[in-house]
């Protein structure tokens, strides 16, 4: 039965051509004219929302943009009171992205939901097609703002961050026509869901280095984010001698080369000091600020949490050996989430009818399936990307023939998941 299903992905290569094109077609609405831009309810993202969902009422599906700009489609079951499974991924992007990251997910979820639709496949599910509006975190400093609301794990206090230019999250929404007191209302239940899948683009070069078109996420790294400043003492440039001063510049280097260290000595832990400066430094002055961030992820919370303990320590000894002061400031942590023993089995057995071989790997980087972890079971699958795997750029590269497998993957999955209801 599951090899017959596996044969009503139509003519091979459709799927994948479907994506390329819409993928093109959401790619002509940015805030920029040299690149591609949309962050969350600037004009291009509200396009881009509603060329979305007109792709889905299109396919047949109930179709409706929520509270926070997710678009949000149902190819329903007979039974109304029935469970859901989502299909999800985001469609903001960074500044100057790539076509695919995000936006691959969503759209292999409408492919997969059409196909369906034109077959008249009934479910014993409803099948949940979501676009999250926000998962980049560009505009407002602050990622998963669209699966944060569907997971129901929203905090109000979001309402009041503001953007670049002062305005607050709250008045955004409401200039875009949203109504940030229904959010509440979005929160799925446990009760109400069969998981979560979602597909993404690696983001990195394994599987383009193995020659695998896809693989199935394991884990997802827990991180920790933070803004540091160090305070030293400034002084003239030729004029203190080297054993006298307190160059905060010196001792945030110190601590940069320490991380890149430690965060050496594990599997899947990783270390990054992605901003360093000088705040009004000059090429004669001792520097007597430092500003940095600190950002520290693993696959495992016990993992970082035993490098970030280390890191602190550290400072510790270079405040004292240097005579500066470290101020750091937590400002974001996630915890890693285990993805679900059951749906990567699922996606396994997919892969294999597909004829790609099974490989397992963590992501470093966080997903809207994290938001999701405790809820329902998740899983994700990854595309392999070129250009050495590069992404969160426009040289960022998925080919219609490894959107094609992704594609028939999903339907396999999901109709796995229908024969085993």
């Amino acid at each position: 039965m599951i090899e017959a299903a596996t044969r009503t992905g139509g003519e091979p290569g459709a799927f994948g051509e479907r994506i390329m094109e819409l993928a093109e077609r959401l790619a002509q609405w940015s805030e920029s004219t040299d690149g591609l831009t949309c962050t969350y309810l600037s004009p291009a993202h509200r396009a881009v929302a509603a060329e979305i969902g007109d792709l889905m009422r299109r396919a047949g599906l109930i179709t409706e943009i929520d509270a926070v700009a997710n678009v949000v489609g149902r190819y329903p079951t007979r039974d109304q009171a029935a469970r859901a499974l989502i299909l999800a991924s985001h469609y903001d992007t960074v500044r100057n992205a790539g076509k695919y990251d995000g936006r691959l997910g969503v759209l292999t979820a409408l492919v997969v939901a059409e196909h369906l639709k034109r077959l008249d496949r009934k479910l014993p599910f409803h099948l949940d097609v979501i676009a999250f509006s926000e998962e980049e975190g560009v505009r407002f400093s602050s990622s998963f703002l669209g699966s944060c609301a569907v997971a129901g794990r929203f905090d109000s206090k979001l309402l009041e961050r503001r953007d670049a230019g002062g305005v607050s999250l709250a008045a955004a929404m409401r200039e875009a026509g949203l109504d940030p007191g229904k959010i509440p209302a979005l929160g799925r239940r446990r009760e109400e869901l069969v998981g979560y899948l979602e597909v993404h683009i690696e983001q990195g070069p394994v599987l383009l280095e193995e020659r695998l078109s896809a693989g199935i996420v394991s884990a997802i790294a827990g991180s920790v984010r933070m803004m540091i400043t160090v305070t030293g003492t400034a002084g003239h440039a030729g004029t203190v001698p080297m054993a006298r001063r307190h160059d905060a510049a010196a001792a945030a280097a110190e601590l940069l080369l320490y991380v890149e260290k430690r965060c050496a000595q594990a599997p899947t832990l990783v270390g990054t000091v992605g901003q360093l400066g000088v705040p009004d430094g000059a090429i004669n002055i001792i520097p007597g600020r430092c500003e940095l961030t600190l950002d520290v992820r693993a696959g495992d919370d016990a993992t970082r949490d035993a490098a970030m303990s280390d890191i602190m320590a550290e400072i510790d000894r270079i405040a004292a050996r240097r005579g500066v002061s470290f101020d750091c400031r937590e400002v974001q942590r996630t915890a890693a989430v285990r993805c679900s023993s059951h749906l990567q089995s699922v996606l396994s057995d997919a892969l294999t009818r597909v004829g790609v071989p099974p490989r397992q790997l963590p992501s470093g980087a966080g997903h809207d399936a994290m938001m999701f972890d405790g809820l329902t079971e998740t899983a994700m699958l990854f595309v392999r990307c070129g250009n050495g795997g590069v992404s969160h750029s426009p040289r960022e590269i998925v080919t219609a023939e490894d959107a094609d497998i992704a594609a028939r993957v999903v339907l396999d999955a999901v109709l796995q998941l229908a024969e085993a209801s």
